[in-house]
Order: C-alpha cells, then structure tokens, then sequence
C-alpha cells in the first residue's frame, strides 16, 4: 500500500508484491523509514543517515484482511437494491433499487437527514411515534420518514403532513393510499392556529417560509413535543427592521445585512428553544452550494436550569435591544417567557 499527499488531499492505492521493491527503490531519497505489510509479516525498512539500510521482519500477530478498494464504504441508512418506492418515485431509484448515478447528491442529502433523526432515537427503547409535518409540500421527506420509522426501525408511527394547497393534499393522500401506508394522512390548513387530534412527539418543518417557521416551533413548545427539526426558508421579518447607531456597518450593505438578519433570527429561535428546555443544536444540513439556506435546527425536550433559561432569554433581549426588531417567535412566547424571567417587561 502507497500513499501520496497532495496540499490538500491524500491518495492510497495498493501495490502488487512484485512492484514492491521498485517502489521504495523510486522513493529511497525522500523517505527513510518504509513499513510493508503483508498478510503474514510487516517487513520494516530503514536508512541510516550514511545510507546504509536495514531491513526488519516481524510475524503480524494478527492475520491482515487485504482489500483492493481503498475507499471506506458509507453505511447509508437507505440502502442501495432496496425496493423503496417512494425514493423510487422521486426518481432517485431505478425500479430494482438502483441508485440513479445524477441523483446521487439527492440520496445522500435525505439519508443525511434521516440519520439526524436516527441519532436521537436510534438507542431509546421507543414503540410508538407521532409526528407532524409542516408545510409538507410535495411530501417527498415526509413518505421516507415514514418508510423510515415503519419498515426499518419496527416503530409503530401515525403521521401527518400539512400544507395550504388543496391539490397538493389530496395527490399526497392517493399516493399514501397507493403505498399502503396507512397511518400517513395529509390535511389542508394553516400552521397558524393547527390543532392537531393526536399527542405529538415530533413536529418536522422543512422550509417553512419567514415566520411560518416561527409558528410550527411555537406549536411544538406548546404541545411539549420531545423532537423538533426544522429546517428554515427564506426570513424577511428582521430585515426589514435591523438597525443600529453605534454599528450602522451591519446594516450598510444590502446583501450581508440580508444574511446578518437570517443568521440573527435562527439563533434567536434557537435560544428561545433553550429557554424553553430544549436542547438544541444547529447543524449544516445540505452543502452551501446546493441552497443558501443550509441551516437545520435540531432540539430535544430536557431539563435545563431555570438559571440558563433565563441567560438565554436575556441573550435575545440584548440583541433584540441592541439592534432595534422584534421576532414572532419572541412574540407568540411573551407569556411563556414571562414565567421564566420577572427581570424584563414584556
């Protein structure tokens, strides 16, 4: 086995027995130290600062499993040559489970996102899962998460997608009825005031545009959900009131005050999330040159400290303060927040 260095990258590739010695031979000036393995031995190489060489050999303890691929194998959830007929649907399969080579960023960035939701619950004892998604639009993640809990972990799951189109909805339906999944159903409404008719454990909202996002995670507080991920779309909201005296270079320049704005209001949620007992993280979910928007919000119902609630908290009032906006998330919890901190007025 060779390996060769670039600045940045680094390369291994096996060499045949009989080239082994024409190898160390091209290298003999650059290197002075050369481990060769084989299945039985480890023979090891030196040179001497005269040049003089000394050849070692040592039986291998324990016997080495050779491979012609130096390349690790990534353990996707969603495995290739699986019949999964929803991935066959959305065009990344081919009908006997192929993966289809154009589509390949598409597998890894669902499966990516499934294995964020595999991390939280792949070591709880869990049975039985409901789950609300919002804004499901065309529901190609809202059939995976599904098959997901379903077919591969055993989990019992009642599911619901929501969005605002009605052709949308009902397309959803029939091809849940097609699947045969049925504890998947899809209904018309409006985050905004949704009462749901089952406890949720976990609310998903995948691009949620502005302060749609904002409402699925305050229904999530309100019912207690224990997982939330939500992955944020276009935010309008605070940039259009950021503003600031003493460092008016934030919001001088049209497009950085832009992405200044949406980083602002993501971790705004975030800490709210915390100051509401949730543990959360921030995650980069797809790569940036895929959409702008790469942020996924993953949090988890736990027990934090009244003391942290509060530091959080008083984190968003400063900027918040020292900034000149308001949030809707911020809004909608005023009352909740109240009962956490009696040092602001709300």
């Amino acid at each position: 086995m060779e390996n060769a260095f670039t600045a940045k990258q680094s390369f291994t590739k096996n060499i045949p027995t009989q080239n082994i010695v024409d190898s160390v031979c091209e290298y003999v000036e650059e290197y002075k130290q050369y481990n060769i393995f084989s299945q039985d031995f480890e023979y090891m190489i030196k040179f001497s600062k005269s040049g003089k060489m000394f050849l070692l050999k040592n039986k291998n303890k324990s016997k080495l499993q050779l491979t012609s691929n130096n390349n690790r194998v990534k353990n996707y959830i969603f495995k290739e040559g699986e019949i999964i007929q929803p991935l066959i649907d959305m065009g990344i399969y081919t009908q006997d489970g192929k993966i289809i080579k154009p589509m390949y960023d598409k597998y890894k960035q669902i499966n990516r996102f499934i294995e964020l939701i595999d991390d939280y619950i792949k070591d709880s004892n869990l049975k039985k899962i409901n789950i609300i998604d919002f804004g499901c639009g065309k529901s190609y993640l809202t059939f995976v998460v599904y098959y997901y809990f379903k077919f591969i972990k055993n989990i019992d799951i009642t599911m619901v997608g929501l969005d605002l189109k009605a052709d949308v909805i009902k397309k959803c339906n029939e091809t849940a009825t097609k699947y045969g999944y049925k504890n998947l159903s899809f209904e018309l409404g409006d985050i905004n005031g949704y009462k749901p008719k089952m406890n949720v454990d976990m609310v998903i909202t995948l691009h949620a545009c502005d302060t749609a996002t904002d409402y699925a995670l305050y229904n999530a507080i309100n019912w207690n959900v224990k997982m939330i991920f939500s992955v944020p779309c276009c935010q309008h909201e605070v940039n259009k009131q950021i503003s600031s005296t003493s460092l008016p270079i934030i919001t001088r320049y049209g497009l950085v005050k832009e992405r200044i704005a949406s980083d602002f209001t993501d971790i705004i949620r975030c800490n709210l999330l915390k100051s509401m007992s949730y543990d959360v993280q921030m995650i980069e979910f797809v790569a940036f040159e895929h959409t702008p928007k790469n942020i996924l919000i993953r949090a988890n119902l736990t027990n934090i400290s009244v003391e942290k609630r509060r530091q959080y908290l008083k984190e968003v009032v400063d900027l918040k303060d020292a900034f000149h906006f308001e949030q809707t998330l911020y809004t909608l919890l005023k009352e909740k927040l109240s009962l956490i901190n009696n040092i602001y007025t709300f």
